[in-house]
């Protein structure tokens, strides 16, 4: 299934969709439909029912998007162009998890415009964005130009997290997934250097875009061969591929959840390749008005704008 938050022109309440073509189902209203399971109102709770309902949903909703709109299913879809788009989670209950350095191509850029010799971590390197950072895959970007100056992008593919856990073994990691979406990085360069480490540089509010679906796993079965590209007002600065990575999905799992409960519901950013702003020659940041288009492969693309605000 490819799962959304949303809401209309006539109504501000955030639910949960289902995408369907070019067409969204709003899952909480098909609890009329007769045989319709409990339906949840977001895709959060849905991911903390657990396996067995996500199946009973799905089936359930398989079947009624393929019949024909009659009776209570009539008035239930909106097309997509129609409707705001939300963060699939935008509260997350923690911050969102992210890994630094997970692309060598990146490494190396980093590296040269630092002047330094590239090296690699033995192990990941993880920090995190606060939830205050995550906006809609449509959202404007603010830009206080008295905190930062150097406002960068990085494409990244997003993991959601389904059946918790601790100590999770590699072997059996991607099992704990229950989808996956689009997450754009995004980074206050000055920031991170003046603070020499990355969370202040990261968590600026609107600093996660997050969407515009989440594609359950079982819909999503290549998560390590996936094309990754970014453009700036239309033009591409990022394209890589998650067969990059350093450390795997899988690997990135089990090394978070060394002594680390993992809950239905946490997401991770799992790295960015090579194309960011600041490794550029000269270095390139985002000004007021740039249009960022993030999109992963077989998910889709966010779009969004950087807005001055303070």
């Amino acid at each position: 299934m490819r799962y959304l938050m949303f809401s209309t022109a006539g109504d501000t309440t955030q639910r949960l969709g289902a995408l369907h073509g070019s067409e969204v189902t709003d899952v909480g209203s098909l609890s009329s439909v007769a045989g319709a399971p409990p339906l949840p109102s977001s895709l959060l709770e849905l991911i903390r029912q657990g396996p067995a309902a996500w199946r009973l949903v799905a089936d359930f909703l398989a079947t009624a998007l393929s019949a024909p709109p009659s009776g209570s299913q009539k008035g239930h879809a909106y097309p997509l162009l129609e409707i705001q788009l939300h963060a699939p989670i935008a509260r997350p209950t923690k911050n969102v998890f992210c890994v630094g350095r997970n692309y060598l191509s990146h490494i190396e850029e980093g590296a040269r415009a630092r002047g330094k010799e590239a090296t690699v971590s033995s192990v990941p390197v993880f920090f995190t964005k606060p939830p205050t950072s995550v906006i809609g895959p449509h959202d404007d970007i603010p830009w206080d130009r008295a905190v930062t100056q150097q406002v960068d992008w990085e494409v990244e593919l997003g993991v959601i997290i389904g059946v918790g856990g601790r100590n999770i073994p590699r072997s059996s990691a991607l099992g704990h997934i229950f989808g996956y979406t689009v997450v754009n990085d995004v980074s206050a360069r000055d920031l991170q250097s003046s603070h020499v480490q990355f969370f202040k540089g990261k968590s600026l509010d609107g600093f996660c875009p997050m969407g515009p679906v989440v594609v359950t796993s079982d819909q999503f079965p290549h998560p390590q061969t996936t094309p990754l590209t970014l453009r700036v007002n239309g033009i591409v600065k990022q394209e890589g591929n998650t067969r990059d990575m350093i450390f795997p999905i899988d690997h990135l799992i089990e090394s978070l959840s060394h002594g680390l409960t993992l809950e239905a519901g946490d997401i991770l950013a799992t790295g960015t390749p090579d194309g960011v702003g600041f490794a550029r020659t000269p270095p390139e940041f985002l000004q007021v008005g740039d249009i960022m288009e993030t999109e992963v492969e077989g998910i889709g693309t966010m779009r969004n704008r950087i807005v001055a605000h303070s």
